[in-house]
């Protein structure tokens, strides 16, 4: 089997990444693309940064168990399928499914952290990294949580004033200098212009 080529997806919570790479699968078969998020690579809570007023910080790089994820990585570019437990946030009464991350000729790795980690960011052919405006990614992120979570709206903006925005501007904003390709994702029409990049 050749080497696949290895797409990263990076940007700050909100800004689209996962809407983007949905139309990057759209445009190729389930036999063409693996995708893989950083989010399923979350450490159990027991393992998470607890902050000065008891809230967990979900947004840090030590968040992440990058060992593992760096591990599963490499089976995929060897041509191994990784079989594990999804991650499902803090829901304990979410019954965790078992998914299926299968070779292919392209693999995607996407995540807040994924440029940040100097091996993983190693072996990406391709770095993209999806941005959009402060105001529209915290409206995407409340939007989000309130449908998903059911956090409340006074959690959300504490998490996003104290949690999201400093790790945004220290872990994430950064890498934008680096990357391949840079998506302004402030109306729907950039994102499918950044698809048409890739072809």
């Amino acid at each position: 089997m050749n080497k696949p080529y290895f797409i990263g997806v990076t940007g700050g919570s909100g800004s689209g990444k996962t809407s983007f790479i949905k139309k990057i699968k759209e445009r190729f078969s389930p036999e063409q693309v693996c995708v893989i998020s950083q989010d399923d690579y979350y450490k159990p809570n027991e393992n998470q940064e607890l902050d000065e007023n008891g809230f967990y910080n979900y947004d840090l790089p030590k968040s992440i168990d990058k060992k593992k994820l760096l591990e599963d990585l490499e089976r995929l570019i060897a041509g191994e399928t990784v079989e594990k437990k999804e991650y499902v946030f803090n829901f304990s009464e979410t019954e965790a499914k078992t998914i299926y991350f299968i070779p292919a000729p392209i693999i995607i790795i996407e995540g807040l952290f994924v440029f940040h980690y100097p091996k993983i960011r190693k072996l990406m052919d391709l770095k993209i990294y999806v941005h959009a405006k402060e105001s529209y990614k915290i409206i995407r992120r409340i939007r989000r949580d309130l449908k998903e979570r059911e956090e409340p709206l006074e959690d959300m903006l504490y998490r996003y004033e104290n949690h999201v925005l400093p790790s945004f501007e220290k872990y994430i904003e950064p890498y934008m200098q680096i990357s391949d390709i840079v998506i302004n994702n402030n109306e729907q029409e950039s994102l499918e212009s950044g698809v048409d990049a890739l072809e």
